[in-house]
């Protein structure tokens, strides 16, 4: 199996190839060859043992998919987006690459349907963000995407032209909107939503950390490990028992930063949570306000989705996977 990954410079789009590398799988399919695509040039997972393509594209290019496509990928995972602070900062780069981007993709890959029956495996990381206020503290199933946010009305656009494309027969695709992924490792990015990451990733390495929300402020959340599996699973499951409805909220776990806070002082003591310091930042908390608290993401958990019930067990896969298994 031929597996293309658009935004593989990404945290995720690095572990999902990772995780692919270590087993020569995507979940139980073995994979031979590995397309990575960034707007830098994704670094290639040491260990595995087919073919690996690794290319710097501007996925806004309109030349830019069919080179992608090249060579006829079985499953496409879509990863590629300006995060949310940005695409609200630069309204013009976050609808070209949020948009436009996955236009381009989306149409390359019909083009090939229509000559030649090419018919892959899409998975789009659709985001939470398509929801907006008034929001239930437990959104359903059936709640209306209403954004309040550029990046998250980038996100439904994708999603309906996923939905249509899938219709049509273009290709096989399930959006599948992603909780907030904490605890990212690495660096912080421009996404609103770094901080959820922040206030625990950096005390657990020693260092300061900023909180620029009230620590009463709810959100949803997953770990990394939880977000390559749920990959997993949406680009290798029979998707006859999702119907024509081809987005998912996906599961995920309903906490408070002070709820946060807490299980990092259980696990790392009060003098990791010394080391946050409160600086309002109103940008950032007009954007989370936005923001869905909870879900009940039934139809995602019947069809075997499954996340992270603490954040104590959220923590301790960052210090697993990140950090050695040790502090």
């Amino acid at each position: 199996m031929h597996v293309l990954i658009i935004g593989a410079a990404g945290m995720i789009g690095r572990k999902l190839a990772g995780a692919i590398s270590r087993s020569g799988k995507l979940g139980t399919r073995p994979v031979d060859k590995l397309s990575l695509i960034d707007a830098v040039t994704p670094e290639k997972p040491a260990g595995f043992s087919g073919a690996v393509t690794s290319l710097a594209l501007d996925i806004s290019d309109p030349h830019a998919a069919p080179q992608m496509l090249a060579h006829r990928p079985d499953v496409i995972v879509h990863l590629a987006a300006i995060v949310s602070g940005e695409a609200e900062q630069d309204f013009d780069k976050g609808y070209r690459i949020n948009l436009d981007g996955t236009r381009h993709l989306f149409d390359a890959v019909r083009q090939l349907s229509l000559t030649n029956g090419y018919c892959p495996r899409l998975v789009f990381a659709s985001s939470i963000a398509v929801f907006g206020a008034p929001m239930p503290d437990a959104i359903d199933d059936v709640f209306l995407t209403a954004p309040m946010t550029s990046y998250g009305t980038q996100k439904a656009i994708g999603e309906l032209l996923l939905q249509d494309y899938s219709r049509r027969g273009f290709f096989d695709g399930l959006a599948i909107r992603l909780p907030t992924i904490c605890i990212r490792p690495g660096l912080p990015n421009k996404a609103a939503s770094g901080f959820f990451s922040g206030i625990l990733r950096e005390p657990l390495a020693g260092k300061p950390a900023v909180l620029p929300v009230p620590d009463t402020v709810r959100h949803w959340h997953a770990s990394p490990r939880a977000a390559v599996d749920f990959l997993t699973r949406a680009a290798t499951m029979d998707l006859g028992p999702v119907g024509h409805r081809r987005v998912l909220n996906m599961p995920g776990l309903s906490a408070t930063v002070a709820e946060q806070i807490e299980a990092l002082r259980r696990i790392a003591g009060d003098s990791a949570v010394a080391l946050i310091r409160h600086e309002p930042d109103p940008d950032i908390m007009r954007i989370v306000s936005t923001w869905p608290r909870g879900f009940a993401a039934e139809r995602a958990t019947a069809l075997g989705f499954r996340a992270e019930s603490s954040f104590d067990e959220i923590i301790r896969i960052h210090i697993e996977d990140e950090m050695g298994g040790a502090l």
